[in-house]
């Protein structure tokens, strides 16, 4: 007998979750009681930790229940009723023979293996990367931890406010540091931070002065992200020296804004105050990249007139992971803030009166402006931001200033010493980076080659004379012997021996009119939480307060929300992988290499396609990736005029932002009542625009939650008249191993590695979303201008780092090793099963909007439009009502407004499963007690929900509810054993946007002040 057996069989524990209302067990258990044990020999020897059953919910026994529910004997008839037989592939395609399954243990070793062949060189390159230090508490606690990295975006504040309060803490931390007004939650990298500040600087410009000036200062990698974002605008980007007058006088009249790096790429800081002022004077915006570490001893960009202010906060306790993810922070002006991209936390209220966090200013969201969108962000990166916070709180400004103070003095004694050695430091005043002359001679810079080697550094090499150096919080003594002692040789000296061969006298190269003398981070939270006993408690308060896959299913449709495999986050914090600077030469990442070929092979043939980008580090990045390479495409053949893209009304909510960034003018395509597209006006719309057709967009399944039988006749609708087809991933979970998106008709995909293939979602990121193509799209993939990446005829990069957010990347080669091609068609199989299970059990009670053949695909959708005549009730007031039961409610208001998109996903057991279904039907009895009067309209369960534990204290004169605590917080029995509160009850929207507070100090703090 099994424990999983056992745990069900004994219904009065504590950990019980099973609906009382109906039992389905009883069919089970004499199949699951005369299942013999194996005797042979090979069964003895078999491993017993393969992935497939810990990752899929329901067992064999519990998918044959759901099968017989449904009316099937197998799954195969299952699937023939809910997958098109026209774009079904072979079944050899995806198989154990082409995807080989690993247990746990074998992918563990497999991954130790290949981290050794990653070199163990220490890395000084610098380009905005530093070796960071996680303090041990933020790494144990926070970053391997799921209560915080399995929650997903905080939509639903009264269930999230611990990382509401931990993005606030970040907001106000690099608000403080870079002395601006307001900051938001993170961006994807710092590259695509400034593409989104070109924009902004356009956008408020009026949309009319299309030349943005680069400083040649700013490191290469940005430069070749904001090349690509100026393309699809049209925007004329100039690199110079920015403080030179002539070159700002000629570009005047066209000039929306100019980026300038503090300190410089190559350590230089220079004084922008002035530039800043004519800038203003001509309408212009001043942009600012900079370094939160160095800004706690430089004066702020916000004080010298820079209108936003941009960065990595990665040296904040964020590994360097071969590139990522990390969190960017973008700070504004105040006169910027509504226009400011990405997401943003602010202090509202609940509907008792009490502050809480929640993510204000919605309306700016890609999946409400669509095409009218300049930018296409829908993320950030929300645990990457928490971990930066996090160290902040932890550090106090008292102990960054101790950190900033150390590296800076570590650099200057490394200036003394090779200037002693006879080179020249040409950059100063510096912070933390040396750029030096080596070129004193030919032998001098074979030494140093050889130097280097010996001691395994890296350092950056400018160009055949010059180097740079970044030193960092990681350095230790012995490393700064080391880096010394490469130019020792280089010099043909004699290296440090000991601290007492330094001199005593330490004496800073800035300026004193460039350093800091306003104070920072000030508030209580980083003042307080200095003990790692005081730190985990905060951590753990805060993370008290938020649902997660800890605690329940999240059923949130188009996000995948499934689990998280322990094994496959196991090596993302092995220091092989995890301290890896992005721009180390190959021959040294020979074991990360090797994973991302085979995932790009492995995703290749579960699309059905030629080629794999990995650079995009979202899923918005990946579409907009997407759609790039298809206008190069058409560039190549002298077709570049070719600017309309077809979107329908299902697609994806970000479609026609990312559109509209790649230079796409979006014609919309209608849906037909059934949820499906339109294939009439496709044509029609086609052939319209039949000379200047570029792309067609489609989601599929699509976000009605079907698979359109005529995907394969719109594709070729699009091809006939010159277009090419981009088809959005987003639910490919639907898809792998009965059919791909090249089979259904498509040019070029994205996937979402942080839904379909496991990565976690981090309460808001991070994610990855890379693209695959066919053939003719290959040699269009994106490039990087330092380490080589894409095709022989490559667009500029999407993101900062060659291969996106790198480290993560393991997380989804692990999924797909241990699952191999049978556990990833079985997964498939559940997802599906798993959501007609849904839809069987609610279709009694709810609207469930679309079918095709009579089955949905992974997701469905439940219409509640009914309600709002019937009982005055929203799509709100069935979400809020459904935290009461313990659920993250569905994904709310869209695709369509008065909708629930559900959506379990393959990990799910059917004892969950039945647990949201019974906690849904409960609240259908609810809204019926008031379509028929008994409960009133203004004054309900559903119209009060969530109900914090707070209420329960209330006296009867306060509750002033015609219903009893009981019902309001344990509707349903099993309730009582095992129930996750809401924090705080219903939060006022409203009132957060129209008084716009998005810094500390605590809700608590505000809560006791008088």
């Amino acid at each position: 007998m099994s424990w999983r057996t056992l745990s069900r069989q004994h219904a009065s524990s504590a950990w019980s979750r099973r609906p009382s209302t109906k039992s389905w067990l009883g069919s089970l258990n004499h199949a699951r009681h005369s299942t013999p044990l194996a005797s042979t020999s090979v069964a003895t020897f078999s491993s017993l930790d393969t992935f497939a059953p810990r990752h899929i919910g329901p067992d064999d026994q519990e998918v044959q229940y759901m099968l017989k529910e449904l009316g099937y004997d197998t799954k195969e008839a299952f699937l023939a009723d809910t997958i098109p037989a026209s774009i079904r592939i072979p079944s050899n395609v995806v198989t154990n023979e082409t995807i080989p399954a690993l247990t746990e243990g074998e992918l563990l070793s497999r991954a130790r293996e290949l981290a050794r062949k990653n070199s163990s060189f220490r890395s000084y390159i610098g380009m905005g990367y530093h070796n960071a230090v996680v303090p041990p508490v933020i790494l144990r606690n926070l970053m391997e931890n799921p209560a915080w990295y399995t929650p997903y975006t905080p939509y639903q504040p009264e269930i999230a406010q611990g990382r509401l309060e931990s993005l606030v803490n970040f907001q106000t931390m690099v608000s403080s540091l870079t002395g601006m007004d307001l900051a938001n939650a993170s961006l994807l990298d710092e590259g695509t931070a400034a593409a989104e500040a070109m924009m902004m600087s356009f956008v408020s410009s009026g949309s009319k002065k299309r030349t943005f000036l680069v400083d040649q200062g700013v490191p290469a990698q940005t430069v070749a992200v904001l090349e690509t974002r100026a393309k699809g605008f049209k925007l004329k980007l100039r690199i110079g020296d920015v403080l030179d007058a002539s070159l700002i006088q000629e570009l005047r009249e066209d000039l929306c804004g100019v980026l300038v790096q503090f300190p410089d790429v190559n350590g230089k800081i220079s004084d922008y105050s002035s530039l800043a002022s004519e800038l203003h004077q001509s309408g212009a915006y001043l942009v600012c990249a900079s370094d939160l570490l160095a800004l706690t001893m430089l004066k702020p960009p916000g004080e010298w007139g820079a209108d936003i202010v941009l960065g990595n906060s990665a040296r904040f306790g964020v590994p360097a992971g071969y590139g990522g993810p990390h969190a960017a922070f973008f700070a504004v002006s105040d006169k910027l803030k509504r226009k400011m991209p990405g997401r943003l936390i602010g202090l509202s209220r609940d509907v008792d009166g009490n502050p809480v966090y929640r993510l204000a200013l919605q309306t700016r969201e890609q999946h409400i402006r669509r095409e009218r969108a300049t930018s296409n962000i829908c993320t950030s990166q929300a645990l990457l931001a928490n971990m930066a916070a996090m160290y902040a709180v932890y550090h106090g400004p008292g102990g960054l200033r101790k950190i900033a103070a150390r590296v800076h003095d570590l650099a200057h004694i490394l200036q003394t010493h090779i200037e002693g050695m006879g080179f020249k430091v040409l950059n100063k005043p510096f912070f933390d980076t040396l750029t030096v002359d080596i070129s004193s001679s030919p032998e001098t810079w074979k030494r140093l080659n050889k130097a280097l080697l010996e001691s395994k550094i890296n350092l950056r090499v400018i160009d055949s004379s010059t180097v740079g150096v970044t030193l960092d919080e990681s350095v230790t003594t012995q490393d700064f012997f080391d880096i010394s002692g490469v130019f020792a040789k280089a010099a043909g000296l004699q290296p440090l021996s000991s601290i007492s061969d330094i001199a005593s006298t330490i004496s800073s190269t800035i300026p004193s009119h460039q350093l800091r003398t306003s104070d920072f981070l000030q508030y209580p939270v980083f003042n307080k939480h200095h003990s790692e006993t005081e730190m985990m408690r905060y951590m753990h308060h805060l993370q008290s307060k938020d649902l997660s896959l800890v605690h329940a299913m999240i059923p949130l449709g188009s996000c995948t929300m499934k689990l998280n495999s322990a094994t496959s986050m196991i090596p993302l914090t092995w220091p092989e992988f995890s301290n890896v600077h992005p721009f180390v030469p190959l021959d040294q990442v020979t074991g990360y290499t090797e994973i991302i070929k085979e995932l790009e092979a492995d995703l290749s043939l579960l699309t059905g396609f030629h080629a794999c980008s990995l650079q995009p580090n979202s899923g918005a990045a990946g579409e907009y990736a997407g759609l790039s390479v298809i206008q190069e495409y058409h560039a190549s053949r002298g077709e570049g005029h070719r600017n309309i893209c077809l979107i329908p009304l299902s697609a994806h909510g970000t479609n026609p932002a990312s559109a509209v960034m790649a230079g796409l003018t979006v014609v919309p395509v209608k849906t037909l009542n059934d949820g499906n597209l339109d294939l009439e006006d496709l044509e029609s719309k086609a052939k319209k625009h039949s000379k200047n057709l570029a792309a067609f967009m489609i989601t599929y399944p699509s976000t009605f939650g079907v698979f359109e039988s005529g995907v394969q006749q719109a594709c070729d609708i699009i091809h006939q008249h010159g277009g090419q087809v981009y088809l959005d991933g987003a639910n490919l979970n639907a898809q792998v191993g009965f059919t791909n998106p090249a089979t259904c008709g498509g040019d070029v995909c994205h996937l979402n590695l942080h839904k379909t293939f496991a990565i976690p979602h981090g309460g808001g990121g991070p994610g990855v979303g890379p693209i695959c193509v066919k053939e003719h799209l290959a040699p269009f993939l994106p490039s990087h201008p330092v380490i080589a990446t894409g095709g022989d005829k490559a667009m500029t990069a999407v993101s900062a780092a060659p291969f996106g957010s790198a480290s993560i990347l393991l997380i989804s080669w692990a999924y797909i090793k241990m699952l191999g091609g049978k556990g990833l068609v079985d997964s498939t199989t559940s997802a599906l099963l798993n959501a007609n299970y849904i839809a069987y059990r609610l279709k009694p009670h709810y609207n469930v909007r679309y079918t095709n053949n009579g089955r949905v695909a992974h997701e469905l959708l439940i219409d509640l439009a009914e309600f709002e005549k019937s009982a005055g009730l929203k799509v709100t007031d069935f979400a809020k009502r459904l935290q009461d039961f313990g659920f993250h409610p569905p994904t709310c208001s869209w695709p369509i407004s008065t909708c629930m998109l559900i959506e379990p996903t393959e990990s799910e057991s059917l004892d969950e499963l039945n647990r949201f279904c019974e906690a849904m039907i409960k609240i259908r009895e609810e809204a019926e007690e008031i379509v028929i009067g008994k409960q009133p309209r203004d004054n309900n369960l559903l119209k009060n929900a969530p109900h914090p534990i707070s209420v329960l204290a209330l006296d009867d004169k306060a509750w002033g509810r015609p219903y009893s605590r009981a019902e309001a917080v344990y509707p349903l029995p099993w309730l009582r054993r095992h129930k996750f509160w809401p924090s705080v009850a219903r939060v006022d929207d409203a009132y957060g946007d129209l008084n716009l507070i998005c810094e500390c100090p605590s809700v608590e703090d505000l809560a006791s002040s008088p």
